[in-house]
């Protein structure tokens, strides 16, 4: 048994005895409501005949069910019958509640043709919402929950209720989704909660795991005294390694925070189990937290070179190339054959320069230190396509949203060097929509306040030996209200080269509404638009399409010179958003190729929040194991969501194990395709250069489980060397079958090769 102490209170035994919510106390809304575009503020009315409507179901947005997308007003409305046994067989009496999950973008929410609650004031207005109100209240990720007491007149007990909404959707994806959808009365889980998000693990430098957490008592009229409990336990085995249980007294509107510390052990992973009984009723609120387990290897002190071994460039475009490279510092870097025009810095490992004609160059790349040397080689590609690998990078939005500025770029370009990312092969550092002001009599873009001088912060990116992008929209305004390219393609191009950004992210936003309904002609002519003005400008610039997959984009993404595109919505921190996103990408796998890459979003690890306000992921530790290894067997553009600043050692492990990253920057450039999935499991293998196969192991359960792979069933022959690439340890031999225990939503990932 591991050595645990606690430093706090600490939480509660999960019995099997504890009292919780019955599933007859509470009325399902997730069925099929009705549903029609438009707005008309008769249709909350409850006498209102939406017969003729179609139906939807409410945990998916429409585009997701076969209707077309729209930009505007669309209504929901669904009929409940409401027993008066609901409040009788409740515990607690006083207040119902309507849960509505989450709505894009924003909304109004009628019971019985009464306002009951709208989560912006500007639906009330007769004009559609203002879009930079909308997005600076980040109202689309919020979940919808109504409250009312039992007594209020809008209230029909023992009747027939009619619930309407009204949605106002800007762009992309927009309706009701997520979950959960339901009526019912206030439980004591509704007034008791843990908060998980404003903490994470602390590693001790005595090599003990520290975490604190908050409970809260959102009653404003009761006080609860009960036990906080505290249960660890084995993964591997179920065993009980920790049971504490202590008193604690929650003071209505209170807040407590407390916490534990214990010593880890990757190869045995743990969970706690932390509740609240309360002593009167017998209620509880439990929270299960899977701790962290760190399976990346340390670096050591022998030379290592990584990232991508091979890189494309147009001739004339400005070369920048860093060397990733780890081993005890310092580092001495050397280039063999290295074509003309091109010199190496000895001491950064940067390759600069320009080359003048087409053509491949093999180099070999050496890098030394007092420990020893290691020797690879780089194959440099000058021709018509660039980005040879998927982008490793970093992206703005995902934590600061539009609270973006040259000081937050600053620090997180400052960050990934400091903390090693950049030896690993990390090398964007990408501004998101925020920085704009306008266009001057001109057509030049300005900067706006928070952004005094873009090309001294560019350059003072790439003096870091790092490369920089920035974001646009083909409309008059970006996502978030700024000014977008819409005619100032050229000019914006310009811009962009002469400050010397690397990277473009140009997303859809506003130009939907020239085009509500857009054609796949018409999807395609704003990005031609621009390929053709950042193609006249003497700089490779990776050009990324944000259309949120829109028209099968991976089909003709390549047409229109895209170097990657996005192949669905806005990623969250969630295991339903990530699954969805992940697990949905078979779809696209045969259109990726080397500088043509299928996106499925950001990296949401480490703290996001999509600004200014962050919070610790809330993904587990094995759902971001999942998210790290789907994404790599994907051959997806890696773009880290969180703040720099703020990296924690679990997730600087997941972003720096080299072999992992090797499955996504393989130069073979193929896309991992799902060789059997069922309802517990999903096994996606991808070829890789030398001949050898990754292959990912996926749990989709909430269990542990031993998950069997067939060679025969993936249609490989003959006898084949293992190894698990995230402990970056060798297995042995396998010919036909092997299996491995895989934690709950957690991932393996395995090479074999003959």
């Amino acid at each position: 048994m591991k050595k645990i102490s606690i430093l706090c209170l600490l939480a509660l035994l999960f019995a099997a005895s504890c009292s919780t919510e019955r599933k007859e106390n509470r009325i399902d809304l997730n069925i099929p409501w009705k549903f029609m575009p438009g707005d008309d503020l008769s249709w909350a009315a409850p006498a209102f005949d939406d017969s003729k409507w179609k139906t939807i179901l409410p945990d998916k947005i429409w585009e997701e069910q076969g209707y077309e997308k729209l930009d505007g007003y669309a209504w929901y409305r669904t009929r409940f019958f409401l027993p008066s046994s609901l409040k009788e067989k409740a515990l607690m009496k006083d207040s119902l509640q309507i849960l509505l999950g989450k709505i894009d973008d924003c909304d109004q929410v009628f019971l019985n043709g009464e306002l009951i609650g709208q989560n912006t004031a500007v639906m009330a207005a007769k004009s559609p919402p203002d879009e930079n109100f909308i997005k600076a209240q980040g109202v689309w990720n919020t979940d919808r929950r109504y409250v009312l007491h039992v007594n209020d007149q809008r209230i029909g007990w023992d009747k027939e209720n009619v619930i309407a909404v009204r949605v106002y959707d800007q762009n992309g994806a927009g309706g009701m989704f997520s979950k959960p959808f339901a009526v019912s009365m206030v439980s004591f889980a509704d007034y008791v909660k843990f908060d998980m998000t404003k903490n994470t693990f602390v590693f001790r430098n005595d090599n003990l795991l520290s975490r604190k957490f908050i409970i809260e008592n959102r009653s404003g009229k009761d006080d609860f005294n009960g036990t906080l409990s505290l249960k660890v336990s084995s993964y591997s085995n179920g065993a009980v390694l920790f049971h504490k249980d202590t008193a604690i007294n929650l003071s209505r509107n209170s807040k407590t925070e407390t916490g534990f510390t214990f010593q880890p052990d990757p190869a045995n992973p743990v969970f706690a189990e932390i509740t609240f009984r309360e002593n009167h009723t017998g209620q509880c609120v439990t929270e299960k937290m899977e701790l962290p387990y760190i399976l990346t290897p340390s670096v050591k002190k022998e030379p290592r070179i990584n990232g991508a071994k091979v890189f494309g460039v147009r001739p004339w475009s400005p070369f920048l190339f860093k060397v990733a490279a780890t081993g005890e510092p310092p580092l001495k870097y050397l280039a063999k054959d290295i074509p003309e025009g091109l010199t190496i810095d000895s001491v950064s490992g940067l390759i600069t320069g320009a080359l003048k004609k087409k053509g491949e160059h093999m180099v070999t790349l050496t890098v030394k230190n007092a420990s020893g040397s290691a020797t690879r080689k780089l194959k440099i590609v000058c021709g018509n396509t660039i980005s040879l690998t998927p982008p490793l990078g970093w992206n703005s939005w995902n934590c600061w949203g539009l609270s973006v500025s040259d000081e937050k770029i600053r620090q997180s370009a400052d960050a990934m060097r400091s903390s090693g990312l950049i030896d690993h092969g990390w090398t964007y550092i990408n501004i998101d929509d925020g920085w704009e002001y306008k266009h001057d009599k001109d057509g030049k873009i300005l900067t706006n306040s928070k952004f005094p001088n873009m090309y001294a912060l560019c350059s003072y990116v790439h003096s870091l030996g790092l490369k920089i992008g920035i974001y646009s929209s083909p409309g008059t305004k970006t996502c978030g209200g700024y000014e977008g390219s819409y005619t100032f393609e050229e000019k914006d191009a310009e811009a962009y080269a002469a400050w010397g950004i690397d990277y473009l992210k140009y997303d859809w936003c506003s130009y939907g509404r020239l085009y509500p309904n857009p054609t796949k002609s018409q999807m395609k002519y704003p990005y031609q638009v621009m390929r053709k003005a950042i193609r006249k400008v003497n700089r490779d610039i990776h050009y990324s399409l944000c259309q949120y997959g829109m028209g099968d984009v991976w089909e003709w993404g390549a047409e229109v010179d895209g170097n990657s595109w996005r192949t669905t919505g806005d990623i969250e921190d969630t295991w339903r958003s990530l699954s969805g996103i992940g697990y949905s990408q078979r779809k696209c796998s045969s259109f990726s190729a080397p500088g043509r890459w299928n996106d499925p979003d950001m990296l949401v690890v480490g703290w996001v929040g999509w600004g200014p306000d962050l919070h610790y992921t809330r993904l587990t530790p094995g759902e971001q194991y999942t998210h790290i290894t789907l994404w790599s067997l994907l051959s997806s553009p890696l773009l880290i969501g969180c703040d720099l600043s703020q990296l924690d050692p679990f997730t600087l492990s997941l972003l720096t194990n080299d072999e992992v990253l090797a499955v996504n920057q393989d130069p073979l450039g193929k896309q991992a395709t799902l060789a059997k999935s069922n309802e517990s499991y999903a096994l996606w293998i991808k070829e890789l250069e030398d001949g050898s196969r990754a292959i990912g192991l996926f749990n989709l359960t909430e269990q542990p489980l031993n998950i069997p792979v067939d060679l025969k069933e993936l249609k490989l022959k003959g006898r084949w060397n293992m190894r698990d690439l995230w402990r970056q340890t060798d297995l042995g031999q396998v010919e036909q079958h092997f299996e491995m225990k895989v934690l709950p939503h957690g991932a393996n990932l395995i090479r074999i090769v003959k």
